[in-house]
Order: structure tokens, then C-alpha cells, then sequence
């Protein structure tokens, strides 16, 4: 893992997240990318436009927050980007050659009970860039134990494994690996390939309604320090695919960091 981005937005929790990103960074001896993304305006009743404004506030804004916080041992590059949000971090991440993304759950939400709030609800909807999501005040650790939680193990997606295989070498993590079986499960999806069965110390078994309650179901057995899972349409986010938020009170284990890989097919 070479290349990290963590979007920066004006949450209360903004320095220890930028502070979390830096330390997994460090870890891996990557370069992180600390940016933010504004949209072009103009000024009502001119013709002034005020995007090199924005750009500047902007790009205060994030070295004020860098200046922070200890960076000791990594290469941070601060940008800003104009654009819209989902189209323009897409390409910010393909120019920079980004591996992973950290992402805060509320980068702009202040309600207490929303856990992924519509901004980081976006990035994970809409995008196919690995993301760790982060819990709010999370103090960063080693990640021994992993949780891998899947309705099919099927991959046909070259590197769609990449950032769970970096995150086991980096740290040596124990990887658990949890099969759900749910209404729509198809004859071959338990089939697991050499490539993921490299990874997995012990893998279980279950049957549920969703993945989701798959791991509410099995992730206090496993006592992970990750929660890794998979993009899909209809996937373990079953309530995000319908709303950019999702509740506190939906997701149990919000006090997990979790690691969304961009799909496997």
C-alpha cells in the first residue's frame, strides 16, 4: 500500500481522524494525501466568481489541521479540487494512484445517532475505492484480528483482495473469514478460491436473512479489530444502497473500524 487519501471535512472529529490516517500510513510507509473537494460558485447578482477564494480558504483549512497533529516519518501532500464530489475524488484518486481511502462515518453530519453520514454515505455508495471507514475518536492500534464477512466468495476481479493482503502482511492479522448464507445464495458461492484461502485462518458458517445480521450475529465470537466486507448493490450496507445515511442504532458494531473492498466481481 503505497498511496492513502483521507477527504478532510469540517467535522469535530477531523484532527484525530487526519491523526489516525497518518499513523496507518506510517505503518505502511505510504504517502498520504490530505485533501478537500469544494464546488465552483458564483457570486449572486455578478459576474465574479469566487472558486480561487474557496481554493484558498481551502487549502488554509487543511494545513492548519496538518500543523496539528504529529506527521513525523510521512510524506504528507495537502491538495484541494474543484468539482463535484463523487466525480472529482474519482479522478483525484485514479491521478494519485490511491490505494485506500480513510474516511470519517460523519464528515458533515452532527447528528449523534447517524453512524455514515450522506457524504462518506456517498463516497461508499457511489465510488469503487477501497475505503476504511474509521469510527469517530478511534485511537489507532494494530489490526490483529480480521472479520471477513461475505455471501459469495466468488472473485473475478484482479486485486480486489489487494488491501486486505497488505493490511494481514502489514500486521500479521489473523483473518476469520464468515460465510453467510442467504436467501439468494446460488450453487458455487461458498466456493473459496486459492487466492482468498491463503488469507483465511478459520472460516464459519451461517445462515441469515442478510450478510449484515450475519456479522451481528457472529462478530462478538470473533472480537475483531476489523470488520472487512465487500461493495454490492445489495450488499452488506443493504440500508445504504436505499439512503446515504445510515443509523447508529442500524449498526451495532460502529466501534469497529470497517474495510469496504471495491466488490470482488
Amino acid at each position: 500500500m503505497k498511496s492513502i487519501l483521507v477527504p478532510v471535512g469540517s467535522s469535530k472529529n477531523a484532527e484525530s481522524h487526519l491523526q489516525y490516517a497518518v499513523e496507518f500510513a506510517r505503518a505502511f510507509g505510504a504517502k498520504l494525501y490530505v485533501i478537500q473537494i469544494y464546488n465552483v460558485y458564483t457570486k449572486s447578482g455578478t459576474m465574479i466568481k469566487v472558486d480561487h477564494i474557496l481554493e484558498r480558504e481551502s487549502l488554509a483549512f487543511l494545513k492548519g489541521h496538518v500543523e496539528r497533529i504529529d506527521t513525523k516519518g510521512v510524506e504528507v501532500v495537502v491538495k484541494t479540487f474543484k468539482g463535484k464530489l463523487i466525480d472529482t475524488l474519482e479522478l483525484a484518486c485514479e491521478a494519485l494512484e490511491v490505494d485506500l481511502i480513510i474516511l470519517e462515518p460523519r464528515t458533515n453530519s452532527i447528528k449523534d445517532e447517524v453512524y455514515l453520514g450522506k457524504t462518506s454515505g456517498k463516497i461508499v455508495k457511489q465510488t469503487n475505492i477501497p475505503a476504511l471507514i474509521v469510527p469517530e475518536g478511534y485511537t489507532y492500534r494494530p489490526i490483529v484480528s480480521i472479520l471477513m464477512a461475505l455471501k459469495s466468495a466468488i472473485i473475478k476481479k484482479e486485486n480486489a483482495l489487494n488491501p486486505l493482503k497488505s493490511i494481514k502482511e502489514q500486521y500479521k492479522s489473523i483473518v476469520n473469514l464468515l460465510l453467510v448464507k442467504t436467501p439468494y445464495h446460488n450453487q458455487g458461492d461458498f466456493d473459496v478460491n486459492n487466492d482468498l484461502a491463503a488469507l483465511i485462518t478459520k472460516t464459519t458458517h451461517t445462515e441469515n436473512p442478510t450478510t449484515f445480521q450475519g456479522v451481528l450475529e457472529h462478530y462478538k465470537d470473533n472480537q475483531p479489530d476489523l470488520l472487512c466486507v465487500v461493495r454490492r448493490k445489495r450488499g452488506f450496507f443493504i440500508k445504504l444502497w436505499e439512503s446515504n445515511t445510515i443509523l447508529k442504532k442500524d449498526f451495532y458494531v460502529s466501534s469497529l473500524p470497517v474495510l469496504v473492498l471495491s466488490g470482488l466481481k
